[in-house]
């Protein structure tokens, strides 16, 4: 064993705890993906459980934070940070039921939401782990890249909107309507969240420098 393996920095259990936090997210991300290709109940399921884990580390991650006296960064910004990334895949898990109970079918505005959100939350990903290994520059870039990514999210949002309405025929297609604009929300709440997540991220490399 060298030298750099003696004094090789052991992980820190927040930075870890977010990491893993971050790596649920794009797992339920990449679920929603199927999801919206080929709704049903069994995938449904699977993005459920997910939610969960990633509450269940979100608790231990309050926990850890309420015992420990010094932390890595500010406590406030840690439990922002989690608190902004737990957010993005409960807006999945409520825009999953909601299909469910509504008996919505997914169309092609929905997947490309979803295929955007998984690759700013890659990015939240990487920016989380490259604050664990003290490159603060690039982790800021890829909290950047998150930011710009949500953007799209919206832009996508808004042509959703725009065809959405700009299709009614009847009461019962309006209706319709309803129920999907508001699946549409969710989906831009949780990029509102990834959003979020990297304002923290950069808000924290700030106060590093």
């Amino acid at each position: 064993m060298g030298i750099k393996d003696l004094v090789k920095r052991k992980p820190n259990k927040f930075i870890t705890l977010l990491v893993k936090q971050t790596e649920l997210t794009i797992h339920g991300l990449d679920l929603l993906k199927v999801y919206f290709k080929k709704r049903n109940r069994d995938m449904a399921k699977q993005i459920s459980n997910t939610e969960k884990e990633a509450d269940e580390v979100r608790r231990i991650l309050i926990e850890e934070l309420m015992r420990t006296f010094i932390t890595p960064f500010d406590r406030e910004d840690i439990f922002a940070l989690s608190r902004e990334i737990d957010d993005i895949l409960d807006y999945v898990n409520t825009t999953v039921e909601e299909m469910e109970i509504l008996d919505v079918s997914p169309n092609s505005y929905m997947l490309r939401m979803a295929s955007l959100l998984h690759d700013a939350a890659v990015e939240i990903n990487l920016a989380v782990l490259r604050l664990q290994d003290n490159h603060l520059s690039v982790a800021n870039d890829h909290a950047q890249r998150a930011k710009s990514l949500e953007n799209r999210v919206e832009t996508v949002y808004r042509e959703a909107i725009a065809d959405l309405f700009n299709n009614a025929k009847d009461l019962k297609h309006v209706v319709e309507m309803m129920k999907i604009r508001e699946l549409y929300r969710h989906l831009s709440n949780a990029a509102d969240r990834g959003d979020g997540a990297a304002n923290v991220i950069s808000d924290m490399i700030m106060k590093m420098g």
